[in-house]
């Protein structure tokens, strides 16, 4: 007859195994049926920030969609890193989501010696959403009214002026540092806590020029306190057709959009990333979020770019794109 301890042991082998699968099938089910509870939306800015207005604007259609709550949280310092950092150690459930950025996910390797995440590998890319322009603005007493003539005084003054940011290497630092290089001139950057503080000293006549996410800036250029003298992107923007681009009046500058997009951590369950997706989709189709987007001159991208295969692979290129940037800035890595 078997001894009692041989027993107890094969006992224990089945509830082992038993539990292990049951473990399994549980956390299968689990998986499917997601979400089941309110999903964190990470914006790793301030809020009143593009990216949480954005963020905010697309979520309450998706949470329609999903039936589950997107609720955004905002996780500020770093230049967008602390907050994209968090979501990169969380838990890989699907409830934690990074609204990333051009800033936080390509340009960050280039400006940042010690960066605390990987862009690629760290993450499960859900969907590429939207783009902001970039354009560049000056102070009112400039005497220029187009990029031709403030080339023009650039060369002629640039030792003596000034432009702001919203601090090193983030997207308008490069915008301008692009364009200054360009044309072949050096100008003093002063940076800034926020745009909002480095705009106001632009109307103060403290800076003379500025290059940032449109958004920031249309109220002020529309109300006549400061000058917009081009869109930093390939083609015009729809939303604000009469300012010709940067190439078309002779100055040849990268494609100067801002992105955002959805990513879920490494190992993220697919079902999650598949439905996360499907709603992120369905709500920037929706009529009304597109028009919520374009008061804030925002524009979705194209159904094709919004695949979370695409989305890897654009991060990957713009990793490159930047770091060629920087490099040619002579910015160096801090």
């Amino acid at each position: 007859m078997p001894s009692v301890v041989c027993l107890v042991r094969a006992t224990l082998k089945i509830f082992v195994a038993g539990a292990v699968l049951a473990g399994a099938t549980l956390g299968s089910a689990s998986a499917q049926d997601w979400p089941s509870r309110f999903i964190t939306v990470v914006v790793p800015f301030g809020p009143g920030s593009g990216s949480d207005i954005i963020s905010r604007i697309i979520g309450t259609k998706a949470s329609e969609v999903l039936g589950q709550q997107m609720v955004v949280e905002n996780v500020p310092g770093g230049g967008g890193m602390t907050g994209t950092n968090r979501v990169a150690k969380a838990a890989p459930d699907g409830y934690q989501v990074a609204f990333g950025s051009v800033d936080a996910y390509a340009q960050s390797l280039s400006i940042h010696k010690n960066v605390p995440y990987d862009p690629v590998a760290d993450f499960s890319p859900v969907a590429l959403a939207v783009e902001q322009p970039l354009i560049l603005v000056v102070r009112n007493e400039v005497p220029v009214s187009n990029l031709k003539e403030f080339v023009a005084h650039l060369k002629a003054n640039h030792q003596k002026m000034q432009f702001g940011s919203a601090g090193v290497g983030g997207a308008p630092h490069l915008a301008c540092s692009q364009l200054l290089n360009a044309v072949g001139v050096t100008v003093t950057h002063v940076p800034y806590r926020s745009s909002a503080a480095g705009l106001q000293d632009l109307m103060a006549g403290h800076i003379d020029f500025y290059c940032p996410i449109a958004v920031g800036a249309m109220r002020l250029i529309e109300t006549g306190k400061m000058k917009a003298l081009a869109i930093l992107t390939e083609e015009r923007s729809p939303l604000i057709p009469n300012l010709p681009t940067a190439k078309e009046q002779g100055v040849n500058v990268a494609d100067g959009y801002y992105w955002m997009g959805y990513f879920l951590p490494k190992g993220a369950p697919e079902v999650a990333v598949n439905k996360l997706n499907h709603a992120i989709n369905v709500a920037l189709e929706t009529p009304s979020v597109q028009e919520s987007l374009r008061k804030v001159v925002t524009t979705p991208v194209s159904r094709e770019r919004r695949s979370p295969a695409y989305l890897k692979g654009f991060v990957q290129s713009e990793i490159k794109k930047w770091a060629a940037t920087v490099k040619a800035s002579g910015i160096t890595p801090q």
